[in-house]
């Protein structure tokens, strides 16, 4: 049904540091703050610079970890910025050899940064992040000791994931399609991308970087089953309904190529620019939609969820629900349960009698 496989064509960028699979201009992250190029440089050049010995085990570990299978492209970035901003604490309280990272530097690192106001999640994969370099660095003779083996976690409280009950998922769908029969002119284009955005995110549970990553060809209309490439690089086939379909042909027959340029590559999204369609405009498209639709305020990721829960609530079983949205753990996909029976609670507490 495709050629080669997505995990072959990608294994470059999923492995190094350099530009993940479908990254264009258009997907480059903005600054926090808005911070420019140039102030970004000036701040990095005020850090303390990483004695030789810790500059060489960073660059050792990303070499492990490029070594080691389920480690994303952004999971790989993130855990090496995590560690060189560890180091580089150490550095300026006195560190010069990684023996120096004890406890009390962990310790001080995360609580600096959550004086600073970072979130439970973020400090949660620092902490993370801090222990499987250190883990690593005593395993192969770097450090006497893991000092990480006592350093605790912030606990990141369990939040269910926004869902929409059936009516608000059609209400968006039929507003994308019907913003979509209505458009006419230079608009037509945005608004064909929108509806086959929100289609495929609600009807196959994608993820929103799933989404911009899926190339024309890993589509198959005829059979309605996309190929994405998930988390840690694993590749899976998902399906997809009808007026997902729909959305997809239009989009393909005359979205795409009212704004496609050579830069457009095989992306199934392109953007207004002709490059790739980026995380970032995916979310704005279902922000507008949601909000012509009359629904609250929901990201891209409130469709996978709703698309779980909706499945599960129509008698699909765990593991076939697991495999549709690319959970590596079955836990994962029982928060669905936990979702549908907080709704039920609340049917029960609003009509039983003796609730």
């Amino acid at each position: 049904m495709w050629g080669e496989s997505r995990e072959r064509r990608h294994a470059g960028a999923l492995g190094g540091l350099g530009t993940p699979p479908g990254h264009t201009d258009e997907m480059a992250p903005t600054p926090q703050g808005g911070a420019s190029h140039s102030a970004r440089a000036a701040l990095a050049a005020e850090l303390p610079p990483l004695p030789a010995d810790l500059a060489d085990a960073v660059v050792r570990f990303g070499k492990h970890l490029d070594a080691q299978r389920g480690h994303s492209a952004h999971t790989r970035r993130a855990y090496l910025a995590d560690v060189t901003g560890l180091l580089r604490y150490a550095v300026r309280h006195g560190a010069r050899r990684l023996d120096d990272v004890q406890l009390v530097v962990l310790r001080g690192w995360l609580g600096e940064q959550a004086a600073r106001g970072l979130a439970r999640a973020t400090l949660a994969r620092r902490g993370a992040a801090a222990r499987a370099f250190l883990r690593w660095a005593h395993h192969v003779g770097l450090t006497a000791s893991d000092a990480s083996v006592r350093l605790a976690s912030p606990k990141v409280p369990r939040v269910l994931p926004t869902v929409l009950t059936t009516e608000a998922a059609g209400r968006m769908l039929d507003t994308a399609r019907d913003d979509a029969l209505a458009a006419t002119g230079d608009d037509r284009p945005a608004v064909l991308r929108a509806w086959a955005a929100a289609e495929l995110l609600y009807g196959s549970g994608v993820r929103v970087g799933e989404l911009v990553a899926v190339d024309v060809h890993d589509v198959d209309v005829g059979e309605r089953l996309v190929r994405v490439l998930g988390k840690g690089g694993k590749e899976r086939v998902v399906p997809f309904g009808v007026p997902a379909a729909r959305a997809v042909t239009a989009w393909l027959d005359e979205g795409r190529p009212a704004i496609a340029s050579a830069a457009s590559g095989p992306a199934l999204l392109v953007g207004d620019r002709g490059g790739r369609w980026g995380q970032r405009q995916a979310r704005e498209a279902i922000h507008r939609l949601a909000a012509r639709a009359g629904v609250d305020d929901v990201a891209p990721h409130a469709l996978r969820h709703s698309a779980a829960t909706h499945l599960l609530q129509g008698g699909s079983d765990l593991r076939s629900v697991q495999e549709v949205l690319g959970h590596a753990n079955l836990a994962t996909t029982q928060r669905y349960t936990h979702v549908d029976a907080e709704r039920l609670r609340a049917v029960y507490g609003q009509a039983f009698p003796r609730a």
